[in-house]
């Protein structure tokens, strides 16, 4: 893992940050902090769902860099070339709000706003399908019952599951994609198929941005299940 900058904190992931190169594998990592009062959330602006907190803006990253490698199976499921490191960049510092002290990303970068080319979008998307694959093939080789945390608490598997697609569906209300609640397999497929549709044609519009929208949808969907994998291997 390389990164930009000195030891200082002031310097050590300067405020720059120039756009990624299409054509090659950029191991520039661009990342905005999101600086919540009690946390601090750095997310990856090129790759959706690569989103990890702390409490603190350097540990914060720590904690993005430490999921590399998890991430690079995202990345190898969606057949998106993949750097073997990363030069950290930090673009953009933005104040957090309740639902980042919460422990979700909950603000867009500035550059959100800008349509993301369609060869960008077509990225962006893949890698949204390839978290979905992730989460479907760790619950169908997950026990039912996942390991409690130290309190005895946390959801099982199938309970996980549900609660990952019934906040997609609400998610999705965010692009203007409405879906009844769902009923069978088929009805969660149709909804992301729908969802992505939308993305691709440039129609999805709503309270959300799209490319925020991604980042947000893909981290829900990674953060629960790399919690899966966790929970099910032996304390």
């Amino acid at each position: 893992m390389r990164r930009a900058g000195s030891a200082d904190r002031s310097s050590r992931f300067p405020l720059v940050g120039p756009p990624c190169e299409p054509d090659r594998v950029p191991t520039t990592l661009r990342v905005y902090l999101e600086q919540g009062q009690k946390k601090v959330f750095a997310n990856a602006l090129d790759w959706p769902g690569w989103s990890r907190w702390a409490t603190t803006d350097e540990a914060a990253i720590d904690e993005l860099m430490a999921y590399a490698d998890r991430y690079a199976d995202v990345a190898a499921r969606a057949a998106v070339r993949y750097p073997a490191a990363h030069d950290v960049v930090v673009v953009e510092r933005l104040r957090g709000d309740s639902t980042t002290d919460f422990g979700a990303p909950s603000v867009p970068a500035s550059v959100d706003v800008d349509p993301l080319p369609a060869k960008d979008l077509a990225r962006h998307v893949a890698l949204v399908r390839a978290s979905w694959d992730l989460l479907d093939e760790v619950a169908a080789q997950a026990p039912s019952e996942l390991r409690k945390g130290p309190r005895g608490g946390g959801r099982d598997r199938d309970a996980v599951v549900d609660h990952v697609r019934e906040a997609e569906r609400a998610y999705a209300r965010k692009l203007g994609v409405r879906h009844p609640p769902y009923e069978t397999e088929a009805d969660v497929t149709a909804m992301r198929d729908d969802l992505v549709t939308g993305l691709l044609a440039g129609s999805a519009s709503g309270p959300w941005l799209p490319a925020y929208a991604m980042r947000r949808i893909a981290w829900h969907v990674l953060d629960h299940a790399w919690e899966i994998q966790d929970r099910s291997a032996p304390a």
